[in-house]
């Protein structure tokens, strides 16, 4: 696919004011014109308003408008272009199309879009309520006093030196020439909170907490302010640790790190270009434990800003990746289910080379199974696994996702923030970093301890995984 750029931007696209059945009606008048039978657009903008404070003081206030606009034209031959703009006036619109149009002719032959079969299928029915904004004078004294509140809880909090608080307003739209028509409204809210304390004679510790929900006002700055505080006081008291094999048990959050980080193991566009660890024919495969099941599942009442359709205007929907270990399906955009003959999956960017990408991930026992070991139980080190008197590493947080990680080889070495667990008392390990292979740890899944927790980046229990590598400075 070729593509151009337009630099135009004499209309701004304004949150809650398309309307995208006029706007297909206008670019099929527009195409017509110039001889284009083929097009499709998709269309993004969002109003945002966020605020950081230091110490009291405003260190940030933001306001911004954003938009993105892209569009595809196909010649008589077949070929596609591409052009973005963020000009949505009649004037823009048209260049857009030229544009794409133009840039058809350098199309690539052997990498042809269509438009998803499923691109006028019905949307799934999804509860997200429409907030309104609380303004940036409201944000400002809200984190204000989530600072002072964060600062307050130990007297070795010193700073909350990375804190946002965040509201957004946005849209997006997908039309095309056979009649697609898809919109979605949305409003979402977000607060961080990341403190760091230091006392004396001892390094600096740091942790911090995340909150999200359809407006500020619904925001739990409360349980952000506890949990950050929680986290970080625990890792006051650190030590050393030994260097070798330990059971350790993941944070829901860093586990589904760990997923995202080898998530092209799921997806369709990397193993047609080389560079997933599976193949076309692992489907079938069993690449994990027996108990363990994951889901994408965009749709889930915990996705706060779930989308109800991908960039190329194909239903989400809930996806089995494993079930019972076993590799039950990829994820596909339109033209990676053309090759392997099923139907796209709804996760789809598009762009110059559309994309595929998870949105969700769910991590569950599967049905009938007990989810591994019983009687695992993290704050005391026991459970299957645990060797006797080495004790467990609990797994806070993962660090250096981008340098750590070899994606297309399977292998992992992570700095990480967590405990080590022995006889009953727990203490924080001053530094260290955690190796292994996603294949083995898959395979070496003990158990789940507890339901199921709602995170900002999924869903997912306490993960127990053994013999994973741990290099400490002891």
């Amino acid at each position: 696919m070729a593509n151009s750029t337009l630099e135009g931007a004499a209309a701004s696209m304004q949150p809650n004011g398309l309307d995208p059945e006029q706007l297909a009606q206008q670019l099929d008048q527009l195409a017509r014109g110039q001889g284009i039978q083929r097009w499709d657009l998709g269309a993004s903008c969002s109003t945002d308003s966020s605020v950081q404070v230091d110490r009291g003081e405003s260190k940030q206030l933001k306001g911004a408008q954003r938009s993105a606009i892209t569009v595809r034209a196909w010649n008589d031959q077949g070929l596609v272009g591409i052009t973005s703009t963020s000009d949505l006036s009649p004037q823009g619109l048209a260049r857009a199309l030229r544009g794409a149009h133009d840039a058809s002719a350098f199309g690539n032959p052997d990498d042809i879009p269509a438009f998803s079969p499923l691109a006028t299928a019905p949307l799934p029915q999804l509860e997200q309520p429409l907030r309104q904004p609380v303004g940036i004078l409201h944000l400002l004294d809200t984190l204000r006093e989530a600072e002072r509140d964060l600062l307050g809880r130990h007297p070795a909090i010193g700073t909350v030196p990375y804190n946002g608080l965040a509201e957004r307003r946005s849209e997006r739209i997908y039309l095309n020439s056979e009649g697609a028509c898809r919109h979605q409204r949305q409003t979402t809210a977000s607060v961080y909170l990341y403190a760091r304390a230091e006392e004396a004679g001892r390094k600096p510790r740091s942790a911090g907490a995340v909150r999200l929900a359809y407006g500020a006002a619904d925001l739990d700055v409360a349980g952000c302010v506890a949990e950050a505080a929680e986290r970080t006081i625990a890792h006051l008291d650190y030590g050393p640790i030994e260097t070798g094999r330990y059971t350790c048990v993941f944070r829901p959050e860093a586990f589904l790190d760990l997923l995202g980080a080898f998530s092209s193991l799921f997806n369709a566009r990397a193993v047609l270009d080389g560079v997933s660890l599976s193949r076309r024919e692992s489907l079938g495969e069993t690449l994990a434990v027996p108990f363990l099941s994951l889901h994408d599942n965009g749709l889930h009442p915990g996705n706060i800003g779930a989308a109800l359709f991908d960039g190329e205007g194909t239903p989400t929907a809930r996806l089995a990746l494993l079930e019972g270990g076993v590799l039950r399906n990829f994820l596909h955009s339109e033209a990676t289910a053309r090759a392997f003959g099923v139907a796209p999956t709804g996760h789809a960017g598009l762009g110059a080379k559309v994309s595929v990408g998870p949105d969700w991930f769910e991590v569950s026992a599967t049905a009938g199974s007990d989810g591994g070991a019983q009687g695992l139980d993290r704050h005391a080190g026991l459970g299957h696994g645990a060797e006797e008197g080495r004790g467990i590493v609990v797994i806070d947080s993962l660090s250096a996702l981008h340098a750590g990680v070899k994606a297309a080889q399977g292998s992992f070495s992570l700095p990480f923030d967590g405990w080590w667990v022995r006889d009953g008392e727990r203490r924080s390990i001053e530094a260290a970093t955690v190796a292994g292979d996603i294949r083995q740890v898959l395979q070496a899944i003990v158990g789940f301890e507890g339901e199921p927790e709602v995170t900002p980046g999924g869903v997912c229990p306490w993960v127990w995984v053994e013999g994973l590598s741990v290099t400490g400075d002891a």
